[in-house]
């Protein structure tokens, strides 16, 4: 189904991602884990065609994505679609509209400009929102919505790709344990119920074991570890983010449930959870 191989990306005198390589036979929940530079994000824009890759190829059902070109391009990220940190939608614009957004790459531009969309396509995005318990946001603006309903938004647009793969770009970075509880389980729901691939950059181990299929692990571009959640131990995330003894998991924590006292190394918190 995907095929990633030997896929690089050079800036300037940095591989940002060093011939990385996987595979994945069928529709799954893949996370991407790693310290803050170890070219979890490139690798996602460059699967997206938001970046170019240096050398390598994604291959998609036989297709090699990183040569497309023109049409066949914008047919692909119609078909593979992201979800940012940031979220990227319009504050101003109401919820139902930034979700119809996700069919830019199929509707005229005239139409899109002056928010003239077909009564099914408005009734399909007020489905998905309902499906993601967001459907009574839908005539609000996005910047009244909290942090995690509008990551809600940002995966209601995704969906209204009805995309083939989910690229989530460290989805729950930016929101509290509770609403990153939330996202998490939609995206999970989402992969399970709809046979997607979903394919989501974390940050915290425990995020990655709760969710993942399949945990891959990035240093300094390149693949580290690649595995089912139980093998991720200790020793596994020391290597990925390139730690000590000393390093403690709870510094990459998210849990609502680890206690205000628990042990933390700060110093690893800092630099590993840094945007």
């Amino acid at each position: 189904m995907l095929h990633v191989e030997n896929v690089t990306k050079i800036f300037g005198q940095t591989r940002a991602v060093d011939a990385a390589s996987f595979s994945v036979g069928e529709p799954a929940m893949i996370g991407i884990i790693g310290r803050s530079g170890a070219g979890k994000s490139t690798f996602l824009r460059m699967m997206n065609r938001l970046t170019d890759a240096s050398s390598g190829r994604i291959v998609f059902d036989g297709t090699d994505v990183l040569a497309l070109k023109g049409g066949d391009k914008r047919a692909w990220q119609s078909q593979c679609a992201m979800i940012f940190q940031q979220f990227n939608l319009v504050p101003r614009m109401d919820v139902v509209s930034n979700v119809l957004h996700g069919l830019l790459n199929r509707r005229g531009t005239l139409p899109t400009l002056f928010n003239m969309w077909p009564k099914a396509d408005i009734r399909r995005a007020i489905e998905i929102l309902d499906r993601l318990g967001i459907a009574e946001q839908a005539g609000k603006r996005a910047e009244a919505l909290s942090g995690g309903q509008q990551q809600r938004v940002a995966i209601a647009r995704a969906l209204m790709q009805d995309p083939r793969v989910i690229l989530a770009d460290e989805p729950i970075a930016s929101l509290d344990p509770m609403n990153a509880q939330v996202v998490m389980d939609a995206l999970r729901r989402i992969q399970q119920e709809d046979g997607r691939t979903v394919i989501a950059n974390l940050h915290t181990l425990d995020t990655a074991r709760r969710y993942c299929d399949r945990v891959i692990g990035m240093r300094d571009g390149r693949i580290v570890f690649d595995g089912v959640p139980a093998q991720l131990t200790l020793a596994a995330a020391r290597e990925i983010y390139g730690a000590g003894a000393a390093f403690r998991e709870q510094a990459t924590s998210t849990a609502m449930d680890v206690p205000e006292d628990a042990p933390k190394d700060e110093a690893y918190a800092a630099s590993l959870l840094a945007d």
